[in-house]
């Protein structure tokens, strides 16, 4: 069985607990629980003839109390940057946290643009937006509620990581 560890980060409030959840239990919750320090969930998937074990590393959102931790990092296979379409904020915040871990590494990385089951207050075909594409290898427009693109996304960065 081949093993990656997947850290999950981004702002507060944006969804990443909540993807996590979904796809690992299939669930969602309307509970708001902020995480502290870091969650780890596994889950086992068949891709390719091959057994993966995705190690998903939660990370506690940033904002200004909460400093980017680097250490977290250490060993990722890859990582994804969270964002809520409903806050145009979370994309900006996001952006400087990619910055900050493109400093540590250089692992294959996803931008999910999540809520989308709610109505957008900001779009990446805008042209300020499209120049941020180019920065991640894959992009997903994800929805934790509906489970919408979730195991997609997850099945892409572990094809993604078989492939490097």
């Amino acid at each position: 069985m081949i093993q990656k560890k997947i850290c999950l980060l981004g702002a507060s409030s944006v969804g990443k607990t909540s993807l996590v959840k979904q796809f690992v239990e299939g669930i969602f919750s309307e509970k708001y629980l902020t995480t502290i320090g870091v969650k780890i969930d596994k889950k086992t998937i068949f891709l390719e003839n091959e057994e993966i074990q995705l190690m998903l590393w939660d990370m506690e959102g940033n904002d200004t109390y909460n400093v980017f931790q680097e250490r977290y990092l250490r060993g990722a296979a890859g990582y994804i940057i969270v964002v809520d379409q409903t806050r145009a904020t979370s994309l900006h915040e996001g952006l400087d946290i990619h910055t900050l871990v493109r400093q540590v590494t250089d692992c294959p990385a996803i931008l999910a643009i999540n809520k989308s089951d709610l109505p957008a207050t900001w779009n990446m075909d805008d042209s300020e937006n499209k120049s941020y594409q180019n920065l991640f290898d894959l992009q997903f427009s994800t929805s934790a509620k509906t489970g919408s693109n979730v195991e997609e996304m997850f099945s892409a960065l572990a094809k993604l990581l078989l492939r490097s």
